[in-house]
């Protein structure tokens, strides 16, 4: 076993490796020292390592194993050997018994150099303890999974025992009161939901008020998962924590609200917008979890395949004109639109954006949050912003024919315009724009592309399993009845939390305008003749994309059918 008593200094060991450089550590020890941080801690949040790096790094120069604790089976006995509070404070996992020694207990560990951490586990359980090296990620999962729901239980039974040896009646001046106060049971029980949401990708929080229960759900790569249930007993509380945090009214409870609050989550800071919404059995309240400083992707990350990248690059090319990204909501638009703009962002333009919200901070980019209150709306926005000399204009949505009048006069005027519609393809995206009033010869000249989107999940790669299509599905895809087609489908293990799907990627179509597409616009040509045209000259459709994908092996055809539809089939 290594001597973990040995003090070796964090930054020696990361340049040692080649880890990072002298100059990354030297910005992450300012960063450290101004936020009293750990040193991992900056290098990771600033981008410099990733967490699997850092353990790969401290593993060649310590020599302790690294451990991947997802998926592994714990057994009850090392769960009931120390609390999770001891746990979470020294960011520490216990997974085995060392082979043939059941007095030493192998012990996952962020920092394996933590000597306290390691002295007191084995105090407390009265073993001898050998570190192995694991992310803080995969640890902190592993936490939430063992101990997460006896926890948020054990807070929901306090809270409604404290309540009842109170007294009967509770004013809403009391449960303020209790709201406020850090160590309260049910905002230990809201924090814990919130970050146990994060840990396993969610997207969403729906706390859900039900007949007999309060329901609790992620939406995790798309679906939505139940993950507990309390009593009624507890909606009013939870909500009214929910509201005090996200800057509410708490005595409200016949209107519906947004708010939005902060919360860092493993050292990573999320924005939540939260909504809630008056139910017959009481508030309903979504909350949504976004990284506050978002990683902008590059084209790369989106999804495209090659031809659809060298066709992305010659739209991106245009100087003036429109880009509409396209698709429902939750299909990864705003992620494309900010992409489009990190490959369009250089010294030599002005960008100006209009959001509502604004999702992520941009370097260089002028970004307008609208306000309602203030009268700052899409299109009086855009009006004040053409008069800025921009060069490029995104709008995060046109969502009336003000907006879109605007947009197309901006980009017939030397402007390059892009934004978001809410259609399911390209050849509708056009008749959207007829029905907001858009004359078609306007949509044929200011339009230059239109990238319609979807996002399909991911089969985890360890549980997914072979079967053959049916005739019935076959059908249903236009594929040939006389072959066998294998695909996979979902299983659901330790690795992906049972859900079978581990992920998403964006499925592409795009419509880049040509002479003969300007021409079916401008003499309003129906949706199937447009596509008909589209597809002649090489666009693949977002039908197309995902039976690629099922007959990878990617996707499976049930969630296949749940993106294109009925409306795409045949």
């Amino acid at each position: 076993m290594p001597n973990y008593r040995k003090k070796l200094r964090l930054g020696d060991i990361l340049i040692a490796n080649g880890a990072v450089d002298e100059k990354q550590l030297e910005e992450a020890m300012k960063v450290q020292e101004k936020n009293g941080s750990k040193l991992g801690e900056a290098l990771i949040g600033l981008g410099y390592i990733e967490e699997e790096d850092m353990c790969a790094a401290l593993s060649r120069q310590l020599g302790y194993d690294v451990v991947t604790l997802r998926g592994k089976e714990i057994d009850d006995s090392l769960i009931n050997l120390v609390s999770g509070s001891v746990l979470r404070k020294y960011t520490m996992f216990p997974y085995e018994f060392k082979e043939n020694n059941p007095n030493v207990i192998r012990v996952a560990l962020e920092d394996p150099m933590n000597i306290m951490a390691i002295d007191d586990f084995s105090i407390i359980s009265n073993l001898l303890v050998e570190p192995v090296i694991a992310t803080r990620t995969d640890i902190m999962l592993a936490i939430d999974r063992y101990y997460g729901e006896s926890e948020a239980m054990k807070a929901a039974e306090q809270y409604t025992t404290e309540r009842s040896s109170r007294f009967a009646e509770v004013s809403e001046e009391d449960i303020q009161a209790d709201m406020a106060i850090e160590s309260s049971p049910i905002v230990q029980l809201v924090k814990s939901m919130v970050e146990q949401a994060a840990r396993q990708r969610a997207s969403d929080i729906h706390i859900e008020a039900l007949d007999n229960r309060v329901r609790i759900r992620y939406r995790i790569d798309g679906a939505l998962y139940e993950k507990m249930n309390y009593d009624p007993a507890l909606l009013n509380a939870i909500i009214a924590r929910i509201k005090i945090v996200s800057g509410m009214d708490i005595s409200e409870k016949r209107k519906p609200q947004d708010g939005r609050f902060s919360m860092d989550i493993d050292k990573v800071t999320y924005d939540i917008r939260v909504s809630t919404l008056p139910t017959v059995y009481g508030e309903k309240c979504v909350m949504r979890l976004a990284f506050k400083n978002v990683v902008i992707q590059s084209k790369s990350d989106l999804g495209l395949d090659r031809a659809s990248l060298v066709k992305f690059d010659r739209i991106l090319n245009n100087p003036n004109g429109i880009i509409l990204v396209t698709g429902p909501t939750g299909s990864g638009k705003s992620t494309t639109l900010y992409t489009v703009l990190r490959e369009l962002n250089t010294d030599d333009v002005n960008i100006i954006t209009v959001e509502d919200p604004v999702e992520a901070n941009i370097k260089g980019v002028n970004q307008v949050q609208v306000n309602a209150k203030a009268n700052l709306t899409f299109a009086n926005s855009l009006r004040s912003m053409l008069r800025q000399d921009p060069d490029i204009i995104m709008i995060g949505e046109i969502r009336d024919t003000e907006t879109a009048e605007i947009a197309v006069q901006a980009s017939l005027t030397g402007h390059l315009v892009v934004s978001t519609l809410h259609t399911n393809s390209t050849a509708n995206t056009i008749t959207r724009l007829l029905d907001m009033g858009i004359q078609s010869y306007l949509i044929a000249d200011s339009v230059i592309a239109i990238v319609a989107q979807r996002l399909v999940r991911r089969l985890c790669p360890s549980c997914r399993k072979t079967r053959y299509l049916n005739d019935g599905e076959k059908e249903w895809l236009g594929l040939s009845l006389d072959s066998e087609i294998p695909v996979n489908e979902p299983v659901g293990c330790d690795k992906c939390n049972n859900t079978g799907y581990f992920g998403r990627i964006g499925v592409y179509e795009i419509l880049e305008m040509s002479p003969v597409i300007r021409e079916l616009i401008s003499n309003k040509a129906s949706v199937a003749e447009l596509t008909k045209a589209a597809k002649a000259e090489g666009m693949k459709t977002i039908k197309e994309g995902c039976i690629e994908l099922l007959l990878e092996g990617t996707t499976s055809i049930g969630d296949v059918i749940r993106v294109i539809g009925d409306d795409q089939k045949g």
